[in-house]
């Protein structure tokens, strides 16, 4: 199976499986930093969808940071794996520690992202998820379970690629799965682009400036009109 050429041509794949949701005014794209930011431009683009992101940080076990014992999300939503907790006897206390860390590193990144425009109202709406690939689907699966508690009226995950299996799990978490590609073997989403280079900071914050340049253009247009 051919590679993607990078972020930006696989956001625009994906963005062609997407087509029913274009020009729909209920329809909000978000995007997984960093890497899914790239990917979630083309499509929000595409659809002439507004654009932004929705954070993520792994709660991790003080001393074994790579094991998660939850995750916490945009709007402070904390999200705890249940099994993780009670085999190590996890007291509350460290757990809110270590959630208060990362509550600090999801406003931090929020502000540098954001330009101190207000996180969007998902309520009622049809939201796209978008990410770079799917490979456990850990960190999807968790912005997913945040998300469903705002209310929103639809959620729908999209990416390029994915593991079939990982894919088809969250059919159970979302009202939507897009795969534009699922391999098999999968081993890596890495794998599949032929430019995988980390997304900046600098990049998510100048492609989110220019997604909002855009929207108010479009929204003046529509009031001249």
């Amino acid at each position: 199976m051919n590679r993607f050429r990078d972020r930006r041509e696989a956001g625009r794949a994906l963005a062609r499986r997407l087509g029913a949701y274009a020009g729909r005014p209920d329809v909000l794209v978000l995007a997984l930093p960093r890497g899914g930011v790239p990917v979630a431009f083309e499509v929000a683009r595409a659809l002439r969808a507004p654009l932004d992101v929705f954070l993520v940080r792994k709660l991790g076990v003080p001393g074994q940071e790579e094991l998660a014992m939850g995750a916490i999300a945009s709007g402070g939503v904390v999200l705890l794996n249940d099994e993780v907790v009670q085999a190590l006897a996890m007291p509350e206390e460290v757990i809110e520690e270590v959630a208060a860390a990362e509550r600090e590193e999801l406003r931090r990144r929020e502000r540098l992202y954001r330009d101190g425009r207000p996180a969007p109202d998902v309520r009622g709406k049809t939201v796209i998820l978008v990410d770079d690939g799917l490979a456990t689907g850990s960190s999807m699966r968790a912005a997913l379970r945040a998300l469903r508690r705002q209310g929103p009226a639809r959620l729908v995950v999209a990416v390029p690629v994915g593991a079939a299996e990982t894919c088809e799990e969250l059919h159970g978490e979302a009202d939507e799965v897009v795969c534009a590609r699922a391999p098999y073997p999968f081993y890596s989403v890495g794998q599949w682009y032929e430019d995988f280079t980390q997304t900046s900071d600098e990049e998510v914050h100048d492609l989110l400036a220019q997604a909002a340049d855009g929207d108010e253009l479009a929204r003046a247009s529509g009031r001249a009109e």
